[in-house]
């Protein structure tokens, strides 16, 4: 009887150093895989939409024979504001430098001129005219960007840019009305009008914005735009009666100020990594 109770005493011994020596034990780890680790690179698509404010050098006639006769000539243009719609795809490289393609299609603004001119008449005598000009243009432009992010303060990464690439510059309905006072008191009215042409142009833009980063996939940029379209031509002009003398009027050194709303959707971005909690020992 006595070996017995000793037995079972032997065995709970046994088993109680048993649960001790398990409770000192590790708790197994899962699998351990690195922090995640934060990734400006990969792939993205761009869409952009904003609005131009454009101005041109000046307006000539092709036949430069028609101004040498003149005394002065003050020429007055504008444009109206038009709209801008681009899409681009781009890569990043790291988290300072990236690069895309972009197109848009610029839309048809309204152009409006004048020109007033004196000439002399003959025996001390100046005559007086003005060209009134109305138009409308569009483009098509198509640029290779890089950027240079300039760090991130809040989600807030501002950024400067350039790009270089081709604009199709097509001005339509060019119309010129035209009045000449030939002294004393001779008015002469006139009308001439051009049909619509295409130019394509080597253009090159100049961006500065800010970027904020929604999430790992979205950001939306608030950006300025200097763009050079280079020049645009109509066809040839023809009066009223038909006349013609096959020369278009050239719209020399187009230029715009944008300002565009962005958003960009990266295509490659890292997927969260579980990082488990460092090991903890008991005791």
């Amino acid at each position: 009887m006595r070996c017995v109770r000793s037995l079972i005493a032997a065995g709970a011994a046994s088993l109680i150093s048993s649960v001790a020596f398990a409770a000192d034990m590790p708790i197994a780890p899962p699998p351990y895989a690195p922090p995640p680790v934060e990734d400006f690179g990969g792939w993205y698509l761009r869409g952009d939409i904003g609005f131009s404010n454009q101005s041109v050098k000046e307006v000539r006639n092709g036949n430069e024979a028609l101004y040498t006769p003149l005394l002065s000539l003050n020429q007055q243009t504008g444009f109206d504001t038009g709209g801008i719609f681009g899409l681009g795809v781009g890569y990043q490289f790291n988290n300072w430098f990236r690069a895309d393609v972009t197109g848009q299609y610029r839309g048809r603004t309204n152009f409006h001129g004048q020109d007033l001119v004196t000439f002399p008449l003959g025996g001390g005598v100046i005559g007086a005219g003005s060209d009134n000009y109305g138009a409308s243009k569009s483009e098509w432009l198509v640029l290779a960007n890089a950027y240079v992010d300039l760090g991130t303060w809040w989600c807030v990464t501002p950024f400067i840019g350039a790009g270089v690439g081709a604009a199709r510059v097509t001005i339509s309905n060019f119309t010129d009305q035209g009045l000449a006072d030939f002294s004393p008191g001779v008015i002469a009215p006139g009308f001439a009008l051009a049909n619509s042409a295409s130019k394509w142009n080597f253009a090159w833009a100049a961006h500065a914005g800010l970027a904020y980063r929604v999430s790992p996939n979205l950001t939306l940029e608030v950006a300025y735009s200097y763009v050079d379209l280079g020049s645009g031509l109509t066809g040839p002009v023809t009066t009223f009666q038909g006349f013609t003398t096959n020369n278009p009027m050239n719209f020399r050194d187009i230029t715009s100020h944008d300002l565009k709303l962005g958003v960009r959707w990266n295509l490659d971005s890292p997927q969260p990594v579980y990082a488990p909690p460092p090991l903890v020992r008991k005791g």
